[in-house]
This record gives structure tokens, sequence and C-alpha cells, in this order.
């Protein structure tokens, strides 16, 4: 009796240490290899559903519930959501945020914060008459009063809480009505479009996944880098600044193919009577390949986000009477919201200054009789674009890099080691073209841009 009891002990004990062994040995780093997936991103999914984490988005849909009851459709309500919920966002920003990038709950809470902003903003429209709002805002404006249900499922629809896309309450609850669907009455026929999507997200993805190992942003700031001839620095920024945008790329394809799968993307229908499935389009994939022009990648990349800004901040700041103003304090905001790092403000005001330029640039291709039968010339036509995508992507990447290494140490040493070339190059002609515009552009053009 006594052996067999020893033997049962031993028995126990042996498993015991053998399922500590296997505890030990499933750690989350070890998960996240199996699955093909950074321990950062697995920490991300598995905080958002089980993890203590979770409590700020919570807090801040409840808050923005309260917020819309017990101030109503008011100015004080949509004042009061934009200071909360960016100074929320931005609290966490600099509690948590490093000098790497960071896959923590800031980075779903960021794409939430626009929504609850959006939120209060269309429920204020709401309030006015119908006939003061513009279009835009009638369309999107909420006429009735959001349940906490209704609030929280348009907070945490799994199509777009993680990464996006942004959309309007009123848009979700025609979903919720099911009336998001190319047959009335019936589930839409969104399978294939969906599969369109998430396919060609995956061919980005595959890409990515081979090219990452050898075009990173770190090795931007290796003394290999440095030691390179300008040419080759130059024409590595611009191959990595493409290469960078991927990533993105790959996330918002695949959600925008849940979202038609859902419904979500049903967007009426085409003048030949074809159901559209781009309500939640974040990316304009032809366009952002092929254009040779900053403001037609800017058109074609993260679309929902840029529309947000512009429906509710941009559009909002008409009373200052200058566009530049509105133009640049919008992308200040943008900068903000993507987190705290001297990088981002930089990126953007890289954005600010080229929009600029290229709009100056194209009015004095257009406006001067020499220049636009230059550019007229076909068979010219094939170098101009080499020429337009080289610039193009090479200031891309210059301003990616500031974007994507966060820190002034970091983006400054590349900066300095390229000789601030984005810069230097943009504010000569910001200066330069205005004197080149008065020259080439004859009166009677100026005259007739005036009449």
């Amino acid at each position: 009796m006594a052996s067999a009891a020893e033997g049962d002990v031993g028995t126990v004990a042996e498993l015991a240490r053998v399922l500590r062994w296997g505890l030990e040995e499933l750690s989350l780093n070890k998960l996240a290899t199996s699955l093909g997936a950074s321990e950062q991103a697995l920490r991300l999914i598995i905080s958002i559903f089980v993890g203590h984490q979770l409590y700020h988005s919570v807090l801040c849909v409840v808050l923005q519930f309260l917020i819309l009851r017990l101030m109503g459709r008011t100015i004080t309500a949509v004042l009061a959501t934009y200071c909360f919920q960016m100074v929320y966002l931005l609290a966490g920003y600099y509690y948590t945020a490093t000098g790497n990038y960071d896959i923590k709950w800031t980075m779903p809470h960021c794409v939430l914060t626009l929504k609850l902003i959006g939120l209060a903003v269309d429920y204020f429209d709401g309030g006015k008459d119908q006939n003061s709002l513009s279009s835009e805002q009638q369309k999107y404006a909420i006429r009735g009063v959001p349940s906490l249900l209704e609030v929280a499922g348009f907070s945490y629809f799994y199509g777009a809480f993680l990464v996006g896309p942004q959309f309007s309450m009123n848009h979700y609850m025609k979903l919720v009505q099911g009336q998001l669907t190319d047959v009335p009455g019936k589930i839409p026929n969104s399978t294939i479009p969906a599969l369109r999507r998430l396919s060609l997200g995956l061919v980005y993805l595959v890409g990515y996944t081979l090219l990452s190992p050898h075009i990173t942003e770190d090795y931007l700031l290796t003394e290999d880098y440095e030691n390179h001839p300008f040419w080759f620095r130059c024409m590595y920024m611009l191959l990595w600044g493409k290469f960078v945008l991927y990533k993105y790329v790959t996330c918002w394809l695949v959600t925008e193919g849940v979202c038609i799968l859902t419904g979500l993307g049903f967007n009426a229908f085409d003048e030949h009577g074809k159901a559209k499935w781009d309500a939640c389009a974040n990316m304009k994939v032809w366009l952002f390949e092929t254009t040779p022009r900053f403001s037609g990648t800017i058109a074609s990349f993260n679309i929902n986000t840029n529309a947000w800004v512009a429906r509710y901040f941009f559009k909002r700041l008409k009373f200052l009477g200058n566009k530049e103003l509105s133009q640049g304090l919008s992308l200040f905001f943008l900068a903000l919201w993507h987190g705290l790092h001297s990088g981002y403000l930089v990126c953007f005001q890289m954005e600010f200054l080229i929009v600029i330029v290229e709009k100056q640039a194209a009015s004095l291709i257009q406006e001067s009789p020499t220049l636009r039968n230059l550019a007229s010339i076909t068979v010219l036509q094939p170098l101009y674009y080499l020429m337009q995508q080289t610039i193009h992507w090479l200031f891309m990447g210059y301003s990616m890099t500031a974007f994507c290494l966060f820190t002034w140490d970091k983006w400054f040493k590349v900066y300095k080691s390229i000789y601030f070339l984005g810069h230097v190059f943009f504010l000569s002609l910001l200066f330069i073209l205005p004197y080149v515009h008065k020259a080439m552009v004859p009166r009677k053009e100026k005259l007739k841009k005036m009449g």
C-alpha cells in the first residue's frame, strides 16, 4: 500500500513537473511565432478581448454616451467631446510611448477617438435646421437619439475597431436595419467583392513579408548607409518610402473585405445598375500605384481618415477665412492624433509644404504657354512621368523617414546624411516659383485667370 501510494505521489509530482515545464514553454513569444505574428500584435488582440486595458475604450464610450444625453445637441457637447477624447488619447500616448513602433491599446483607441468625435458633431448637426446644413452635413446628421447599445455597437464594430476604416453612425444604423444590401430584404451578395479585396490585401502582404527583411528603416540609421554614395542613399530612401506603406495597404484592404462581407461596404448602385462596394474603401490601389503626384497619393491613401478630417475639422474652420491656415491646422491635428513624437509633426509639415509647392508648379505649367507646350509633347511623356515618379517617391520616402523613426535624434541623423534635401528642395521652390511664374506667364493669361 505504502509503495503504491508513494508511486502515485511520484506520478503526480512528475505530472506537475511536466505541466509546469509546459506552461513555462507556452510563452506569448513562442505562441506568436507559431502563429506567424509578432508578440506585440498578439498581446494587443488578447488585451482587447480579455485584458484589463479594455476599460480605456469602455470608459470613453460610456462617457461619450453620457455627454450626448446630458449636454444634448449643443456646441458645448462638441467641444467637451473634442477636449476629453483627444486629451485621453494624448495621455495614453504620453504614458505608453517608447522610441519604437508600439502596438498597444492606443492603436485601436485612436480610431475610436475619431469615431466618437464624429458622433458628437453629427448629433449636434441633427439639432439644426436642415436648410442651414450643407448636403454633406445633412447626409451624416443624426436626427434620432442613439441608445447605449447603438453607440457601443457603432464603436466596437469588429470589422473596423482595430485599424479603421471610419464610418458614420447613420451608415452603421443602415447596416443594423438591413438597408445595406443589393437585394432588398435579403443578405447582400458581397462574398465575391469581399474576396477580391482580401486577395489583393494578401498580395501586398506577401510582397511586404518577402521584402521586409531586406528593406528596413533601421538600415537608414547604420554607418553602412552613411558610407554609401549620396545617390545610393537617395535611391534606398525612395524604394523604402514606397515599400513601407505596403503594411498599411495590407491592413486596410483586409478590413475593407470584412466590411464588404457584412454589407457595410455597400454604396448604392452605379449608372448601370451594378452594386458598388466602396463605402468603406480606405485605398484606391490603382491610383496609389500609378499617380506621379503627391496629391494623388494623399487622395488614394487612408481615404476615410482624410475624409473625416476634411468633414469634421477642416470644413469647420471655414470661419477663419483662410484655406491655407485651415489646412495647416488640420495637418497639425492629424500629427497630434498619430502621437506625440516629433517625427509626426515633421512628416505632416512636409506634406503641407509639398502640396503647396506642387500646386504652384501645376499652376505655372498650365498658365505658361511655353511650359504648357513643352509638357504636351507626346514623345517626352514617358520621360516626364519617370522624372515625376522619381521626385514623388524620393520625397515621399523623405517625409516617411520622420514618420517611421519618431524621435528627433533618429530622423535628424538620417536627414543630415542626405543634407536635408527635402527641406532645401521644396523651401527653395516655394520662394523661387512665384518669380518664375511672374516671368513666364504673360499678362493676358493672368487677366484671363482673374476674369
